[in-house]
């Protein structure tokens, strides 16, 4: 695999996971094996021959502000495959995963910066497949090459128009995300400060997807050790197997808090039998993240009214949220309590949207994804740091990765208490899981 350099501000949020417990040999498989991708940071802002004014390097922009006032000439854009293999098999109730097989996006502007994106491939949870995303994927990049200078809000627009709706929108989202990183570096901003400068810091959980309680357990233990105090259960395959599953994960990680991902696999009856059985063990997930099937309305309300009145857990839609009408819907039933954004679904703009009517509807937010490596982790990271908006915070599917095919973008170091994404360029103060990272965008080649 060639390698890639990422740059620190959009793909810095999954790194974080992937530092906390690298495998043998990491560094190794890192040097031999990176699609290589050059981090811009904050002391190269510009890639570009021509010189560049010291004002320039410290402008400040908002991210509304800067889609009408930055003109954006593409020179180079491609993509091209993304395939990482897993530590094992992903297991959810609607799929399974062996390996990662993504599409990466780079365009480079006219005075050489670069951007990076991703489109992260998920089987029944994607619209599309890989052979789909390379062909949509190449004629955007084909209309970025060919298109006149315009501003980054037409040139938004435009690939909104080409590669609409659900049906491609992790390929919008991946094409959104380089254009977007790329920009960022003309300007040498840093996406968190793009999209609001609240924070430079995120903490996430950790995922256990569906497996037997042994291993379950297994796991827990290992996540314990490394720090992780939230553990996200993927459940909804088999009910009475997922019980035994809490119980293994109960006893190997009694401290935690928890978060329950059915996956769409659960009928409304077999979601509030989980919630009574963890009430008679004594335990209270922090979150229900869409027990029933993303078309199942009512299901998904009436648990949500039970889970919220007689146990006091929130529910969140995934699936069940792919457009901006579909949380107009939520807040208009009153359907769940929690939206779960993730960039594939909807697209970086399509998330900004949904992110400020759920805010002003009062509805809480939780920042997810696919199965992704740092480029789309790390952007989702920054737009979550830079908002500072999300009360759940799910962005550890580098870690799942048996290699990290991005190169730069931030340093890890180990602590005891929790995992926490950084973008600063210098690794958190002891007692945590840190990554630092520079400050700057994604990655520069």
């Amino acid at each position: 695999m060639d390698s890639i350099m990422s740059s620190a501000v959009l793909c810095s949020s999954n790194p974080l996971f992937i530092f906390s417990s690298p495998p043998q040999n990491f560094k190794s498989k890192l040097l031999n094996s990176k699609i290589p991708i050059v981090a811009i940071t904050g002391k190269k802002p510009f890639a570009s021959s021509t010189a560049v004014p010291e004002t320039a390097t410290k402008m400040s922009f908002g991210f509304k502000n800067l889609l009408e006032t930055i003109s954006v000439d593409v020179q180079r854009a491609e993509g091209r495959p993304l395939n990482v293999p897993l530590i094992a098999p992903f297991t959810i109730a609607s799929s399974k995963l062996e390996n990662v097989e993504n599409v990466a996006i780079r365009v480079e502007l006219s005075n050489g910066c670069v951007g990076w994106g991703e489109t992260p491939i998920l089987p029944f949870v994607t619209a599309e497949d890989m052979s789909t995303a390379l062909v949509k994927a190449g004629e955007a990049c084909e209309f970025l090459r060919r298109s006149q200078p315009m501003t980054l809000s037409l040139v938004l627009s435009q690939i909104g128009e080409l590669l609409p709706g659900h049906q491609f929108a992790s390929v919008r989202a991946g094409v959104e995300m380089a254009l977007i990183d790329a920009v960022a570096n003309s300007i040498g901003t840093p996406l968190w400060r793009l999209f609001g400068g609240v924070s430079n810091t995120i903490t996430t959980d950790i995922t256990i997807p569906i497996v037997s309680p042994n291993e379950a357990a297994k796991l827990a233990s290992k996540y314990r050790k490394q720090g992780f105090s939230t553990l996200k259960l993927k459940v909804g395959k088999n009910l009475n197997a997922d019980i035994e599953v809490l119980k293994a994960i109960r006893v190997a990680h009694p401290e935690c808090s928890f978060i329950l991902d059915a996956n769409e696999g659960y009928t409304a009856s077999e979601a509030i039998r989980v919630l009574e059985n963890l009430h008679e063990m004594g335990v209270t997930p922090v979150l229900f993240e869409q027990p029933v099937h993303r078309d199942d309305w009512d299901g998904l309300g009436h648990v949500t009214q039970v889970a919220k009145q007689k146990y006091g857990i929130s529910v969140a839609a995934d699936e069940s949220c792919r457009s901006l009408h579909d949380v107009q819907k939520i807040i208009d039933g009153n359907l769940a309590d929690v939206i779960n954004i993730k960039l594939a679904k909807v697209g970086v703009l399509g998330a900004v949207e949904i992110i400020e009517l759920a805010r002003q509807s009062g509805l809480d937010l939780m920042i997810g994804g696919m199965v992704e490596t740092r480029l789309a982790m790390g952007f989702a990271g920054h737009l979550a740091a830079g908002l500072g908006c999300f009360k759940f915070i799910d962005l550890d599917t580098p870690l799942l990765l048996s290699e990290d095919p991005v190169v730069g973008g931030y340093e890890g170091s180990q602590m005891p208490e929790a995992m926490v994404v950084s973008f600063t360029g210098t690794v958190l103060h002891e007692g945590q899981i840190a990554v630092g990272l520079t400050e700057n965008n994604l990655l520069e080649s």
